[in-house]
C-alpha cells in the first residue's frame, strides 16, 4: 500500500527540486533562442561573404557556448533527482516518463553534442556551408531536447496513452502517439520554445544597447538589434497566441489550476478576465479549511475569460468553490468530493487485489483483475481519480492561489510589455533615432532581468498551479517522494544551493568579461 511520507521530507524534496529547476531554467531558454539567432547571423555571413557577419556570429556564439555548458550540468542533476528524491514517482510512471527522456538523450542531445564541436572548432577547417549546416543542426537539436522533456512534463499535467498494471503497480505506455501529441504537450512545447526565443531576443537587444551606449561596435549592435527585434516580435506574438491556446486546454484538463490563475472562487457565464489585481486573505473559507483570497483592487476585462475558455461570452467558467461542490456538468468535470470517493474505491480495489495475491488466493485475485483491471470503464470512471484517495479534504486539491495568480499575471503583463519594446526598437532603428534615445537603450538593457523574471514566473504558474499533484489526479506529491531521511535531502539542498550559485556567478562573470572584451578582430 502506498502511504504519504514525512512532511519535512516532502518539503525539503520539493525545495531541492525547485531549486535545481529554477537554476536550470536560467540557462535553457537562452540556449533555445540564441542558437537560432546565431544560425540566422551565420546564414547572412555565408550569403554575403562579409567578414563582419562572421565576427558577429562568433561573438554571440561564444555567449551561447558559455550558457550551454552550464545548462547541461544543471540538467543532468535535475534528471538524476527523479531517481534519488522521487523514486516512488519514478516507479509508478513505469516506462512512460522515461521514454521521452531516453529519446531526448539518444536523439536530440546526441545531435547537438555531435555538431557543437564543428560549430565551435570547425571555423576554417570545414567548408562554410557544412559549418552553417552544423550550426543549424545544433539549434534544431537544442529545441528537440526541449520537445522531449516537455512531452514528459506534459504527461504529468495530463496523463494519457497509458494503462495501469496492477501486478507491478506501474503505469505503462500503450499509445506513444497519444503521449507525444498530448494537447498539453503541443501547447507547452510551442509556448515554451517561443518564450525562449523571446528571452534570447531581449538578451541580444540588451547587450547590443550597451554597446551603443558605449559607442562601440555600432555596426554589430544595430544589426544585432534588427535581427533580434524582428525575431523577438514574431516570437512574442506567438507567445501570446500559444498562451491563449494553453489557457483553453488548461480549462479542460486542469480546471482547478485555471481558476487559481484568476483567483476565481465563484463561477459564472460572461466571466471577466482580471488584468490587474491585488489579493488579500479573508476569514471566509472556501469549504472548511482554506481561506478565500479576495481582491483589494482589480481591473477586469469584461467577458474575456469566458471567451478564452469556450469561444463565447456565454461559456460557463467554474470557480474553485464550484469545483469543490458541483464540478462542471457541461464539461463532465466531477465535484472534488466525488473524485475522492471514486479514487478511494479504486484504491480499495487495488488493495484487495494485492492482498489476495499476497495471501495466495489466486481465484479471488483473478476475479478482481478481470472484473476491474480488465475493464476500460473502470479506468475511465474510477482509476483516473486514484490520487484523490490520498487527499484528506477537498481543499487539498487547491493550489496556493496568491502564488499562482501573481506569477501568471506577472508573466502575462511582461509578455505584452516585450511586444511593445520590440516594436519600438524596430521603429527607432528604421527612423535612425535609436542612438539618440538613450533612455530606450537603458530600457532594453534593463529588460534582460525582466525577461528572466517573466520566464521563471511561467514555470512557477505551471508547477505551483498543479499542486498538490506530481501526476495530475493520479499521484499527489506526498506519495511520489523517496523514503530517505529529511536530513540527507536538507544537506544536498544546501550543497546544491552553494554549487548552483557559484556556477551562476561564474557564468555571469565570464559573460560580462566576454561582453566587455567584445568581438575579436
Amino acid at each position: 500500500m502506498i502511504e504519504a511520507a514525512d512532511l519535512s521530507l516532502i518539503d525539503w524534496s520539493r525545495a531541492q527540486f525547485a531549486l535545481t529547476a529554477i537554476y536550470h531554467w536560467l540557462f535553457v531558454p537562452l540556449t533555445l533562442g540564441l542558437s537560432f539567432i546565431v544560425a540566422i547571423m551565420e546564414t547572412q555571413y555565408v550569403r554575403s561573404g562579409n567578414e563582419e557577419w562572421k565576427r558577429m556570429t562568433r561573438f554571440w556564439m561564444t555567449l551561447f557556448g558559455i550558457n550551454f555548458a552550464i545548462g547541461v550540468a544543471t540538467g543532468i542533476i535535475l534528471e538524476f533527482e527523479f531517481g534519488t528524491n522521487w523514486s516512488s514517482y519514478s516507479w509508478f510512471v513505469g516506462d512512460i516518463f522515461g521514454a521521452p527522456l531516453a529519446i531526448e538523450g539518444i536523439l536530440a542531445f546526441f545531435l547537438e553534442s555531435t555538431f557543437i564541436a564543428v560549430m565551435f572548432f570547425g571555423w576554417n577547417k570545414v567548408g562554410k556551408k557544412f559549418h552553417l549546416a552544423s550550426t543549424w543542426l545544433v539549434a534544431v537539436g537544442a529545441n528537440l531536447s526541449a520537445l522531449w522533456i516537455l512531452v514528459a512534463n506534459a504527461w504529468m499535467q495530463n496523463p494519457v496513452g497509458m494503462v495501469f498494471n496492477p501486478e507491478t503497480a506501474r503505469n505503462e505506455m500503450v499509445n506513444f502517439w497519444a503521449v507525444l501529441f498530448n494537447p498539453v504537450a503541443v501547447d507547452k512545447f510551442l509556448h515554451t520554445i517561443f518564450s525562449g526565443f523571446l528571452l534570447a531576443s531581449v538578451f541580444v537587444m540588451g547587450i547590443s544597447a550597451w554597446f551603443m551606449m558605449k559607442k562601440r561596435e555600432e555596426w554589430l549592435a544595430k544589426r544585432s538589434i534588427l535581427i533580434s527585434a524582428v525575431f523577438g516580435l514574431l516570437s512574442s506574438l506567438m507567445v501570446a497566441f500559444t498562451g491563449d491556446m494553453s489557457a483553453r486546454t488548461l480549462a479542460q484538463v486542469q480546471p482547478v489550476k485555471f481558476a487559481a490563475m484568476e483567483a476565481l472562487y465563484d463561477g459564472s457565464r460572461n466571466a471577466g478576465l482580471v488584468a490587474v489585481g491585488i489579493l488579500r486573505e479573508t476569514d471566509e473559507k472556501i469549504h472548511t479549511e482554506k481561506n478565500v483570497n479576495d481582491f483589494v483592487v482589480k481591473i477586469k476585462i469584461p467577458s474575456l475569460l469566458s471567451i478564452m475558455t469556450g469561444g463565447s461570452k456565454d461559456t460557463y467558467v467554474p470557480g474553485l468553490r464550484d469545483l469543490i461542490h458541483y464540478g462542471d456538468t457541461t464539461r463532465k468535470i466531477l465535484a472534488i468530493p466525488d473524485m475522492m470517493q471514486r479514487g478511494q474505491f479504486a484504491r480499495g480495489v487495488l488493495d484487495d487485489y494485492k492482498r489476495a495475491r499476497m495471501l495466495g488466493i489466486t481465484e479471488q485475485a483473478e476475479i478482481i483483475r478481470k472484473e476491474y483491471f480488465g475493464s476500460r470503464a473502470f479506468f475511465d470512471e474510477y482509476f483516473r481519480y486514484f490520487g484523490y484517495a490520498f487527499l484528506s479534504n477537498p481543499e487539498d486539491a487547491i493550489p496556493n492561489v496568491p502564488v499562482t495568480f501573481y506569477s501568471f499575471h506577472v508573466m502575462v503583463a511582461l509578455g505584452f510589455f516585450f511586444i511593445l519594446v520590440c516594436m519600438l526598437a524596430l521603429y527607432l532603428l528604421f527612423m535612425d533615432r535609436l542612438a539618440r534615445n538613450r533612455w530606450f537603450l537603458w530600457l532594453m538593457l534593463l529588460c534582460i532581468p525582466l525577461v528572466y523574471i517573466s520566464s521563471e514566473a511561467g514555470w512557477v504558474t505551471a508547477e505551483m498551479g498543479r499542486q498538490p499533484w506530481i501526476i495530475q489526479d493520479l499521484m499527489p506529491v506526498s506519495i511520489g517522494v523517496s523514503r530517505i531521511s529529511a536530513g540527507s535531502v536538507m544537506t544536498t539542498f544546501v550543497l546544491f544551493a552553494i554549487l548552483f550559485t557559484a556556477l551562476l556567478a561564474a557564468e555571469v562573470s565570464i559573460m560580462i568579461r566576454q561582453i566587455k572584451n567584445g568581438p575579436k578582430h
